[in-house]
């Protein structure tokens, strides 16, 4: 099931989503064409008289229900069947460039930047800069939306980019899990006004959701402590058999790793009497699957929390990133397993950067007071198992265009420099030529022109859209991928403002105004009209980015000529109601017309005061 499906999914279980077709009345007054709805449904199969009113909208009007199918009407809400055509692909790219010493380098242009797609270069056709003063200004844009009585002032500003704190308490050391919860205190210090941040764990057993509350943020990072599902991590075992030993010998048949582990079992149990050597081998033998059963089990456990964290993620409208904190672990044979969770996260552009929770280790002999020879032989894995178990991070962070904070003890200062949006970041866009709508993955490659040897943060590849057969299965896709984003689209010149009228104390009506230039839209000429359809879908989300309501509503349009010149002039006006409780909201808007296959997609913010 792709992405698109999966946010469907989620949405549809919850009873959030509905497609809500509104009544469309046009009108010729001046100053424009306006389509207006009377109402929103709470739901596509709500009947049609019914006039009842839920948390999600107001129930579809009678007149709506009951409009009828007119050849000759000029604007309707009846579905004619129009072919859709498949968009053409933006791909744009979030670009970090920092130094030698991890600060960004600002003062970048567009042709200091070279982007390849499979190993060929592609023009840039979209680039930006983007800094924490452009994020607010946008977000600040969003909130100028809102037109209401309040008068000027402080007007609401709402998230667009969302931190998922992953802890890894499965494969946490109580002394890791200390340092990390300090360190992760001053890292909530600092978000900026726009960042929602949520806490989860690979144990399963703690969850804040996406929140700006700081204090309760800091109230649950109290409960990260070590909590491995099966596995243990004593140096007082007989024999001590770690991860990485029980992943030589079992899976690599490394007879020298199971020599070391049958001296340390015939010393610890048997004092090293030369009649109990058999037994020896017989309880390393023993040993040694055992661990490598308990170090798979808490490793799939890790990777199906990982991949639920994604999917809640996934589902956040705006910038979306994983911030892991793990001292890492043995991946053995499960390195499908690794990618799954990879492919997950491009699937739905979710960048994870990765933190080595083990900040400067140092080499690690095991507990030397038992002065043990197995013990002394088997340290010398131990050194090799520290860089091993770090793999899995730098391939989490790699694989996705993250970066990866390894042996340093300023984990505070690692948190904010993976977990923060940079000071200075550019957003590169191209448009693949001749690209199969196969679904596949595209490996991605961003080069500066220029000779300084610069780290360069970037995602690795993208999914080409998949081509289906059901040609409005295929524009539900685009709009929805498009909802759950941030990234503004001005193919078709769209307008929106916010207004709410308070019915009473704890209900309102927020009404969402669309202003559409229509002038560069490629209608389609046909029997003396000129034909298109828009389809509107409208997103309502609360302070933290959860999704409150929604509705989708379809313009038909077969327009005679003199009506055809007036809406070049004048564009089309439309009018969505949803029914709210106070609170703020950020209202996301997406447009899209089916004969050229162009979007527009816009922010906007309320505050609907108690």
């Amino acid at each position: 099931m792709n992405r698109l499906r999966r946010i469907s999914l989620v949405l549809w279980d919850r009873g959030h989503w509905a497609v809500l077709l509104g009544t469309l009345l046009f009108l010729r007054a001046s100053p424009g064409v306006r389509a207006q709805e009377t109402g929103t449904g709470a739901g596509s199969g709500a009947p049609a008289a019914s006039s009842s009113q839920g948390p999600q909208g107001t129930a579809a009007s009678e007149a709506s229900a009951k409009a009828q199918s007119d050849t000759k009407s000029e604007i309707s809400t009846q579905d004619t069947g129009t072919t859709f055509k498949l968009r053409v692909n933006l791909v744009q790219v979030h670009v970090t460039v920092r130094d030698g010493k991890g600060d960004p380098i600002p003062n970048l242009k567009r042709e200091d930047f070279q982007v390849f797609d499979q190993g060929k270069l592609q023009p840039i056709t979209v680039f930006a800069v983007e800094t924490r003063e452009s994020r607010r200004e946008k977000a600040l844009a969003a909130a100028r939306t809102q037109a209401d009585a309040s008068g000027p002032g402080e007007k609401t500003v709402l998230p667009d980019r969302f931190v998922a704190m992953e802890f890894d308490d499965i494969h946490l050391a109580a002394e890791d899990a200390a340092y990390t919860r300090k360190s992760a205190e001053q890292f909530l210090d600092n978000l900026a006004p726009t960042d929602r941040v949520g806490i989860f764990t690979t144990s399963g057993e703690l969850t804040q959701e996406f929140t700006s509350d700081v204090a309760l943020l800091k109230q649950k990072l109290l409960g990260i402590i070590p909590r491995p599902k099966v596995g243990h991590t004593s140096t007082n075992d007989c024999p001590d058999v770690s991860p990485y030993v029980a992943d030589l010998v079992q899976n690599r048949n490394d007879q020298m790793a199971l020599q070391a582990v049958v001296k340390d079992a015939w010393q610890c149990a048997y004092n090293n009497d030369p009649l109990m050597y058999t037994s020896a081998v017989s309880l390393a033998q023993s040993t040694i699957p055992r661990v490598a059963m308990e170090a798979d089990a808490d490793n799939n456990y890790t990777y199906r929390t990982l991949q639920d964290t994604l999917r809640r993620l996934a589902a956040m409208p705006g910038e979306r990133v994983m911030l892991l904190v793990s001292p890492g672990f043995i991946m053995g044979l499960q390195t499908s397993d690794l990618m799954i969770v990879v492919d997950q996260a491009n699937h739905a552009n979710i960048v994870i950067n990765t933190l080595d929770a083990r900040g400067l280790y140092t080499p690690d002999m095991g507990d030397v007071s038992q002065r043990r020879t197995g013990i002394a032989q088997l340290g010398t894995y131990r050194i090799a198992a520290q860089t091993e178990q770090a793999y899995v991070l730098s391939d989490f962070a790699y694989g996705t265009g993250g970066a990866f904070f390894q042996n340093s003890n300023d984990i505070a200062g690692g948190m904010k420099m993976i977990g923060s949006a940079p000071e200075v970041s550019y957003v590169i866009g191209f448009s693949p030529q001749n690209e199969k709508m196969d679904g596949s993955f595209h490996t991605l490659k961003v080069k500066l022109t220029s000779k300084e040897k610069y780290t360069i943060q970037a995602r690795r590849g993208y999914y080409a859209p998949r081509k289906l057969n059901d040609p409005r299965e295929q524009e539900k896709q685009e709009i929805q991928e498009a909802i759950f984003s941030r990234d503004e689209i001005m193919d078709l010149p769209l307008e929106l403002q916010t207004q709410y009228f308070k019915r009473d104390a704890a209900e309102a009506q927020l009404s969402v105004v669309s202003r559409l230039q229509v002038k560069g839209m490629h209608f389609r000429t046909a029997d003396g009209r000129h034909n298109d359809s828009l389809t509107f879908a409208t997103a309502i989300f609360d302070d933290n980015g959860n999704f409150v309501t929604g509705g989708e509503k379809i313009l038909q349009m077969h327009l005679l000529d003199p009506t055809y010149q007036r809406v070049l002039r004048t564009g089309l006006t439309l009018k969505s109601s949803f029914d709210l409780k106070p609170g703020k909201y950020m209202v996301r808007q997406v447009v899209r017309d089916s004969e050229g296959s162009q979007m527009a997609a816009r922010n906007g913010a309320v505050d609907i005061p108690y």
